[in-house]
């Protein structure tokens, strides 16, 4: 961050209590700011404020988020960064690579180009990878944390000190004096957490908001009994919940289910998973494959139909080149609703990546209803 722009953190947890104030007030930011921005809404509050893009309201947070940001995964990566490291996954497989930390400095200057203004990270690799690519511009983007390795879904790293010790070290890692969002990664089935576990969470996260480590705090979870739990009995803990959510997701209207309690709680919402794990492509995400241009029209049709609920603040899909920054920020700036024709290819879209989903992937189908 340059001195212009550097936040000390006696000032960020000043600013951070005094949006709380805010909220609590019922002074919060408009629900969304439309792109060309035809209410005439006050937008020098924005981070990363371009015209051409959406912002939607992030709960209690009072942060208004562009209408599609970025997940941290960088699957495909192989398909656009060669001498990538084998047998490691997707996970770690850009670390050391000058090639790669290129390739990820360039997608983040195309998001801040496009007025994205949030990335998720949440592995190790991701939060150093984003760190570094944010160096000099960390005003221009909220950034999500989770060292997911060193989290609660591992049995070593479920108490508060743990926890605590995660996040210190992973910011020291990372070059980090403080991040926008802590998210932990909980279990997939986070039902499965002792209540003790969950204490000393939730005692971690208020550690990081006292401490102006974090200015909010949320977990990551697949279980939608279990995240309504969670966030009527952690309101001041959870601000912000990450879940899985596709083209094939539909909200449904019950007064009793999720959507109502976020509501009623003001919880902010970002989706994973928007391309059902690159299952909604017949392409390779290469460049120039002979699929790319369909698939990029079916991305676009995909992030549309996501954007119709107005309950979700964003979508956050993985994004390897500058051109699929430029191809999902173009869906933002498209007609929203879809029409007969489109509402069909993407139904067959979506019922083709369900039958290819990879075993390990079957529980997006659990997100169908929400």
């Amino acid at each position: 961050m340059t001195s212009a722009n550097r936040v000390t953190r006696r000032e960020f947890v000043h600013d951070s209590a005094v949006v709380a104030a805010g909220a609590a007030l019922g002074l919060s930011a408009p629900y969304h700011v439309r792109a060309g921005n035809p209410d005439k809404s006050d937008t020098s509050k924005i981070v990363n404020y371009n015209p051409d893009m959406e912002y939607r309201r992030c709960g209690r947070t009072n942060w208004m988020i562009s209408a599609v940001c970025m997940g941290g995964h960088w699957k495909r990566i192989d398909t656009v960064v060669s001498r990538v490291r084998q047998g490691s996954g997707w996970i770690n497989i850009g670390e050391g690579n000058p090639e790669f930390e290129k390739n990820r400095h360039e997608v983040v200057s195309r998001c801040i180009d496009r007025g994205i203004n949030y990335i998720d990270a949440c592995t190790g690799s991701e939060v150093k990878a984003y760190g570094k690519a944010l160096k000099g511009r960390r005003d221009k983007m909220h950034l999500g944390f989770s060292w997911y390795e060193k989290e609660i879904r591992f049995g070593d790293h479920r108490t508060f000190k743990a926890l605590k010790k995660t996040m210190q070290d992973g910011m020291k890692e990372a070059n980090l004096e403080y991040v926008d969002l802590w998210r932990v990664t909980c279990l997939e089935d986070s039902h499965r957490h002792t209540d003790g576990e969950l204490e000393e969470l939730m005692k971690a996260l208020e550690w990081a908001k006292k401490s102006g480590v974090a200015r909010f705090t949320g977990i990551s979870s697949h279980d939608r009994p279990h995240i309504k739990k969670l966030i009527t009995k952690y309101p001041h803990q959870l601000d912000v919940i990450v879940t899985p959510y596709t083209a094939k997701t539909k909200l449904v209207e019950d007064q009793d289910g999720l959507w109502a309690a976020m509501k009623s709680l003001d919880v902010g919402w970002f989706g994973i998973k928007p391309f059902a794990s690159n299952s909604l492509f017949k392409g390779t995400s290469k460049p120039g494959d002979p699929h790319e241009e369909e698939d990029n029209r079916i991305a676009r049709l995909a992030i549309r139909h996501i954007l119709c609920n107005a309950a979700i603040t964003a979508p956050i899909p993985g994004l390897i080149t500058p051109a699929q920054v430029d191809n999902v920020a173009m869906a933002v700036a498209e007609r929203r609703e879809l029409d007969l024709g489109e509402k069909a290819d993407l139904e067959r879209a979506m019922d083709r990546a369900w039958a290819n989903l990879p075993y390990h992937y079957q529980w997006l189908k659990d997100w169908e209803h929400v």
